[in-house]
This record gives structure tokens, C-alpha cells and sequence, in this order.
């Protein structure tokens, strides 16, 4: 027996959206401890395009933004999958199509719409298998590694984030009445993924979180896949309501010397546009 002990075991992934998503790196080192990975992707467009990459696993559609959607996958999947070992919870999405703008200029149909995706969902899809998990199942959703700070260009997902942290919380206690289902949050620092490509400025943030870990160098998406593993095996039996901070070190480190050094050196002024009227414009 591994120490993981989930070999055999059924856990059900929600997130997938290609190779370098969270969701498919928990997925696949579950698998590779013998486990069984049933798939949940948003829509039939998506599940074609991970024809090639989910081939000969079971994969079905639920788009969470839809009223009852997760209760009609629990309806499918549990009677045919079930007991499930776990859950895996790595949805979320935000508007930006019309750009980057100030917090205080959300609109309100984008905030509800990011909270039902990126939160909500995890009650929902609580509520919908809570008849078909193992008494001592194990729930995990991704989050991330602090709520305390403002990015700007995070807008209005850090308070959703936040929200699904307690969310996460407020269900580990509901459902303890009944289980020792529990439920935790990995707390992940920046990663390099398709989702966070569409996030404006996000490269720099990237960038100025990697120069903030202790190691001078970027979480890898494996890690906070390994991390999340762990909360789904049961050798975390003692964490439940928890968050689990994966951000090699940057939560604790905003007063690095060499960031210091380079945020405080003198600015070159910046280049004078040309005068038009100048002899050597072109206009």
C-alpha cells in the first residue's frame, strides 16, 4: 500500500481545461498512485477539445453557472461512480472583456456571475454528492495564498476568493453533523496558466512573485497539484476547514532585500517625446 493509500479509490475533478491546468495535474498524479479520476468539464465544446488528452476516461458536462447543473451531474455520476473518495474544486472565472478597471467600477452582473462559477459551485456540487461520498471523503478547492493583499489587476476575484474560503469552512462544519466529510483550500501563490494568461498585467505579477519566494524561483503547477493530493488522501485526516498555504515562500517575504534594492533604485528619466515643431520632425 502507497502512503497516499487512494489506490482504487474514486475521486471526481472539476476544472480541467487543458495540460497546464491545476485540475489535470491533480487528476494525473492521481492516477499515477491507482487511483480513478472521473472528469467533470464545462461544456461539449470543451470536452471535444480534450478529446485527445482524457481519452478513454469518463468525462461528462457540467456547466456551474447553469441553475441545477450540479445536481444533475450528481444524479449521473454518483449512482454510477460512487462512493467517491473526493472532490477536486478548481473553477473559477472573471470577466475582463471590456478591460482592466478599478474595483469599485464592478459591474454587478460580472460579480455574480464570477461568485456562482468560481464559489457557489462548491456548495452546489456539495449538496448534489453529498449521498454519494464515502462517509470520510475528502473535498479540496483551490484558492489562493492570501486574502490580505490588493492586486490590481485581481479586481473583484479576491473577494470572491475570499468568500470561497469561507465557504469551504461553513461546509466542513454543516457537514460534520452527519460525516467526517471534510473540507479544505489550497492556498496556491501565482502559477503560469492558460487562466491566468487572460488576467491583464499578469506576466509582471508573475514575474515580481517568483523574485518574492525564498527560492527565487516560480510554484510549479505539480506542487499545489501534490499539495492538493495530500488533502484528498486521508493520511490529511486532520485537516478539515483548513487552508494550506503552497507559495514557497512569498506570503512571508515582501521585505527582500533584493526587491528592496531594485524598487528603490533611482528611476532614469523617461525619454522626451519629440517636439513637432522641431526642424528634425517629420511631420
Amino acid at each position: 500500500m502507497s502512503f497516499l493509500d487512494v489506490t482504487g479509490k474514486t475521486f471526481l475533478v472539476f476544472g480541467v481545461a487543458n495540460r497546464k491546468s491545476v485540475a489535470w495535474a491533480v487528476a494525473r498524479t492521481l492516477e499515477a498512485e491507482g487511483a480513478k479520476v472521473v472528469y467533470s468539464v464545462r461544456s461539449e465544446e470543451r470536452k471535444k477539445v480534450l478529446a485527445d488528452l482524457l481519452r478513454d476516461r469518463p468525462v461528462y458536462v457540467c456547466d456551474v453557472e447553469q441553475d441545477g447543473a450540479a445536481d444533475r451531474l450528481g444524479a449521473i455520476v454518483g449512482p454510477a461512480h460512487g462512493p467517491l473518495a473526493g472532490i477536486v474544486h478548481s473553477l473559477a472565472f472573471a470577466s475582463y472583456a471590456e478591460g482592466f478597471k478599478p474595483f469599485h467600477e464592478t459591474k454587478r452582473a460580472d460579480f455574480l456571475q464570477a461568485t456562482a462559477i468560481s464559489c457557489f459551485s462548491l456548495v452546489e456540487i456539495a449538496r448534489a454528492f453529498q449521498p454519494h461520498l464515502a462517509r470520510d471523503a475528502s473535498v479540496v478547492t483551490i484558492g489562493i495564498s492570501s486574502l490580505l493583499i490588493t492586486p490590481d489587476n485581481y479586481g473583484y476575484m479576491g473577494p470572491i476568493k475570499a468568500a470561497l474560503e469561507s465557504t469551504a469552512r461553513f461546509l466542513a462544519k454543516s457537514f460534520s453533523a452527519e460525516s467526517e466529510i471534510r473540507f479544505n483550500v489550497v492556498g496556491s501563490g501565482p502559477l503560469k496558466t492558460s487562466a491566468s494568461a487572460g488576467i491583464p498585467g499578469y506576466l509582471e505579477s508573475y514575474l515580481y512573485a517568483e523574485k518574492l519566494t525564498y527560492r527565487k524561483r516560480a510554484l510549479a503547477t505539480q506542487e499545489v497539484a501534490d499539495a492538493t493530493v495530500f488533502l484528498l488522501s486521508a493520511r490529511s485526516s486532520g485537516l478539515n476547514g483548513a487552508t494550506l498555504i503552497v507559495d514557497a515562500g512569498l506570503g512571508a517575504n515582501y521585505f527582500d532585500k533584493d526587491v528592496i534594492r531594485l524598487a528603490m533604485r533611482p528611476q532614469a528619466p523617461a525619454a522626451q517625446a519629440p517636439n513637432p515643431k522641431l526642424p528634425n520632425s517629420k511631420d
